[in-house]
């Protein structure tokens, strides 16, 4: 997982595609107990600021609550250590104009992929999952109406 924050290939490819067979392949009553270990490295890739291994990392979290149903919730009392690189970025979106983003595909835009794991972690954290993801971006607005 520390590898996610290389930038030179192949070494790049290896540590993303190895990070997302763990994630995909393993059950999740081995990913549970490791996800403070996991913590870490997340964050040191975050904290780089460089765009491109802040969206790797990114989609890395989002593997990461997808892998299982409970992970979501244990990630809850990390949001400190996750949350913040986070406020940085919500609002660097693409803006065109009238121009049409034929590269969305690649899911590459900050802002947009920000918002996404942020309703992820909402929805996968449970009860006090809003209350956490409020208190460290204010500006957030809750993805499931109450």
């Amino acid at each position: 997982m520390d590898g996610i924050r290389e930038k030179e290939e192949p070494y790049c490819f290896i540590a993303e595609s190895g990070t997302y067979d763990l994630l995909m392949h393993c059950p999740e009553a081995k990913i549970l107990p490791v996800v403070p270990l996991l913590i870490l490295p997340l964050k040191r890739a975050l904290n780089t600021r460089d765009k491109e291994v802040v969206v790797r990392a990114i989609k890395v979290i989002q593997a990461l609550v997808g892998a299982g149903e409970y992970i979501g919730s244990a990630l809850v009392p990390y949001f400190r250590q996750l949350l913040p690189v986070f406020n940085l970025y919500l609002l660097k979106t693409k803006n065109l104009g009238d121009k049409i983003d034929y590269a969305q595909r690649k899911r590459e835009d900050l802002g947009d992929l920000i918002r996404e794991t942020l309703e992820m972690l909402e929805i996968a954290g449970g009860e006090g999952a809003m209350v956490n993801i409020k208190y460290l971006i204010p500006t957030y607005t809750s993805a499931v109406f109450e």
